[in-house]
């Protein structure tokens, strides 16, 4: 089923209608952009077509409904969601103009920005797509073997010892990012104690179903069509390591940003307001679902996808668990700040693992990253609300607080480290 008839979609807002709402962003402050206000004096997006690229992975549906609900039509422009094979693709285009924005990792973003994976170039995030709702996934061979989360793989690991080989999405990502901290949290050295390897979404429950791999962090729908599949297990998801973690991103460079003004805030609307329609209700979700699961978006089984975003879990051991930390997408607001803590967290990982050879001044690197100022003028534009903060503290799975307000000395107080 596609969600392309007239009752599910909303009808266009009325141009009177969306120029005011785009005006009313443009009357806020905006420290972000440079020059400030709109282009020309004029609140028509500059650029009508935007080509957004996405991974395959349940967490890009705000990014397609946008365009499938018509909400991008609303706000004056076209998204184009371009589907890409790899993290390296969407970086790669990004970096030369092939597309304008992405659904992507937070912690790509940030490595394109200090250069620490690939091309440097000035970057953006805009907003937070998600959070929550990728998983840690291991082979059903080790699970066999009694390997069924951290604290008993590593038991297995230490009495059968070889070359074990796990599986991120991209180097400074966030999947790489949730296994090397999910590891070293169960006492197993990421960097000495494992082999670490990058395996594209699509392609990691291929590569586990040959033995490429005993375990990969990835988005959903991949670890549940694992356990579908027979041939994995999850160990713990993402949100057992950091409830209401930060995960993808709308990323664009800094210069579409300062060329594109009216263009940015237009398609921020757009994939808020999708955002926004996604966790509204069960029947939005399920909607989504049959809509992300086509040939053009995910291409797998709706049945793979329709689950966990309910929060339906099981491991594929038997144990089945409603969570209600599952990915979200709006819940209420909360999602998408884009919080200079989050930020600042994946340049701590970067650091602890060697991808960052220096302390980098964490703040200033998030300030020019993560659009707040623009992100504000957008949501109180559309009665969303923001936090009071840029910061937010969270614990995490080994019991180390994160708050944002010393990272270096954060990155630095772990025990296995670089």
């Amino acid at each position: 089923m596609t969600v392309s008839d007239p009752s599910t979609a909303l009808a266009p807002m009325p141009d009177p209608q969306r120029r005011r709402l785009l005006a009313a962003a443009a009357a806020l402050p905006a420290a972000a952009l440079a020059g400030g206000a709109w282009a020309a004096g004029s609140d028509k997006p500059e650029k009508e077509e935007v080509r957004i690229g996405f991974i395959p992975l349940t967490d890009c549906a705000s990014v397609v409904m946008a365009s499938v609900l018509g909400f991008d039509k609303k706000y004056g422009v076209k998204i184009i969601p371009t589907k890409e094979a790899s993290w390296a693709g969407v970086r790669d285009k990004l970096v030369n103009g092939e597309l304008d924005m992405a659904h992507v990792l937070y912690g790509l973003v940030y490595g394109v920005h200090l250069g620490t994976s690939g091309p440097k170039k000035d970057m953006a995030v805009l907003m937070a797509i998600n959070n929550n709702g990728q998983a840690i996934s291991l082979s059903k061979t080790l699970a066999d073997k009694g390997a069924v989360d951290g604290p008993s793989l590593a038991k297995v690991m230490a009495a059968d010892p070889r070359e074990y080989t796990f599986a991120g999405t991209f180097p400074t990502g966030t999947h790489a990012m949730w296994m090397h901290y999910w590891l070293a949290a169960a006492g197993i050295n990421p960097l000495s104690g494992a082999k670490l390897i990058t395996v594209p979404p699509p392609q990691m429950v291929a590569n586990m179903r040959v033995g490429n791999m005993d375990g990969f962090c990835v988005g959903e729908p991949w670890n549940h069509r694992a356990i579908m599949d027979g041939i994995g297990i999850t160990a713990n998801t993402t949100q057992d390591i950091w409830k209401d973690h930060p995960e993808k991103v709308l990323g664009t460079t800094a210069e579409f940003v300062q060329k594109y003004p009216n263009t940015t805030r237009a398609v921020m609307m757009a994939v808020l307001e999708a955002s926004r329609w996604i966790d509204a209700s069960l029947s939005n979700k399920l909607k989504m679902a049959e809509t992300v699961a086509q040939k053009a978006y995910i291409n797998t089984g709706v049945e793979a996808i329709n689950q966990r975003i309910l929060g339906r879990y099981q491991n594929g051991l038997g144990k089945t668990w409603d969570d209600p930390d599952h990915m979200k997408f709006f819940n209420d607001g909360a999602v998408n700040y884009p919080y200079l803590s989050d930020g600042m967290w994946f340049l701590t990982q970067h650091k602890r693992w060697g991808l960052l050879k220096a302390h980098p001044d964490y703040l200033a690197v998030a300030k020019q990253v993560n659009q707040t100022a623009l992100y504000k003028q957008v949501a109180t534009a559309m009665g969303i609300s923001v936090p009071k903060s840029d910061f937010r503290t969270s614990k995490l799975i080994d019991g180390v607080v994160w708050d944002g307000k010393d990272p270096a000395k954060y990155a630095d107080g772990f025990k296995i480290k670089a």
